[in-house]
């Protein structure tokens, strides 16, 4: 089984997937929102075939550690989530993971085009390792 990371924003939800050991993060796509329930039934079809066992979903606190309106977004996002999917759904802290995204898109030479498709599965993919490092 699977780990899967979703970096939940208002417009796009950025989907990481782990390798099946646990071990490796990699960015999967960049879902483009098109309504909450669809959007959850997407992302949960999607955990499914991915033979996904737990959902990481992260939480965009501020720099204080206190919660942002993005963070209450993204957790009530996560309880959907939750109420549809036979696994687990997490939450961990994702501060700064996009812009370290962008900011590693641009050491990479990346142009400004192509990193706004990839920015969110790239952060994604930053929150699901940081989960898998804390074993």
């Amino acid at each position: 089984m699977r780990v899967m990371a979703l970096d939940v924003g208002d417009v796009r939800i950025g989907v990481a997937l782990s390798d099946p050991m646990k071990i490796l993060a990699s960015p999967l796509e960049t879902y483009h929102r098109v309504g909450y329930k669809k959007d959850v039934a997407y992302l949960v079809d999607l955990a499914k075939q991915k033979e996904v066992s737990v959902i990481v979903v992260g939480l965009p606190l501020k720099l204080d550690g206190t919660d942002s309106e993005q963070t209450v977004k993204a957790r009530e996002f996560g309880n959907a989530v939750q109420a549809e999917f036979e696994g687990k759904v997490v939450f961990i802290d994702e501060r700064l993971t996009t812009q370290r995204a962008h900011k590693e898109m641009i050491a990479d030479s990346v142009r400004r085009d192509k990193r706004k498709k990839a920015v969110d599965m790239i952060a994604a993919s930053f929150i699901l390792q940081s989960y898998l490092d804390r074993g």
